[in-house]
């Protein structure tokens, strides 16, 4: 396998067990995908027979499929997510998109199920996750898992053209360019989500941010949002197993 290939399987990998870290997702649930470039092929986060949990994925654990999830990768011992079609019919619809990852934060869960209201009432605190809520996070509004692809067809109508869908009763999808833009954009909804629910907790409604004050909020850029926030939780994620 080319380094570049391996690099990918290693990412994916290091995406699993960051978002476990977060608390994005739990046990042996989540999966994260990377379009292959130039194929109609993805790497995907699969169940094999020595499965520990998303905490302890490995890049063994990352295997080649196309998007209708078969492939001689699989080696008759791994197993596709059983919500596949999150993944293969967003790459065949979204062409722009790279990275899909698919969790269950239990915040983004309550906000959902509670009809909270995703609201930019902070801003220099996290200048992404403020233009997530300025923006609106579509809601698909079923429980089900997405395990066909009329499903996932009804679930990206709602997505629309955004990166982000909170799944209500269920969990979120996010995508990227980028395994990097992806995880981090997941890390910062869930930041937006713990606000919220945090906010609504107190019994008192915040106000939002002003006009003005949002004039003031550069965009960053790619590099300090998604580059340097990876190499932060790679960092981090590195350091805990070290214990």
């Amino acid at each position: 396998m080319s380094d570049l290939l391996q690099d990918i399987r290693e990412k994916i990998a290091l995406s699993c067990r960051i978002l476990a870290m977060e608390g994005l997702v739990d046990g042996i649930l989540g999966h994260v995908s990377v379009r292959i470039p130039g194929t109609d092929e993805m790497f995907i986060r699969c169940r094999g027979e020595e499965e520990n949990g998303v905490r302890y994925t490995r890049s063994d654990a990352i295997r080649r499929v196309d998007f209708d999830g078969n492939g001689a990768d699989l080696e008759g011992k791994y197993d596709v997510p059983k919500e596949l079609p999150i993944h293969g019919e967003m790459y065949k619809l979204r062409p722009e998109v790279g990275c899909v990852i698919h969790a269950h934060p239990p915040d983004a869960l309550i906000c959902g199920i509670t009809d909270l209201e995703f609201r930019p009432v902070f801003g220099a605190f996290n200048i992404p996750a403020m233009r997530m809520a300025l923006e609106g996070i579509p809601v698909f509004p079923r429980s089900c898992l997405i395990t066909r692809q009329e499903l996932a067809h009804y679930m990206m109508q709602a997505m629309g053209d955004k990166n982000i869908c909170l799944m209500k009763g269920h969990g979120i999808t996010v995508t990227g360019k980028t395994v990097e833009e992806a995880t981090v954009r997941a890390l910062n909804f869930n930041i937006l989500a713990k606000v919220t629910l945090q906010v609504a907790q107190t019994g008192r409604e915040a106000a939002p941010i002003s006009q003005e004050d949002m004039n003031e909020l550069p965009d960053l850029g790619t590099t300090f949002n998604d580059q340097w926030g990876w190499r932060y939780y790679v960092k981090k994620l590195h350091e805990e197993e070290k214990r």
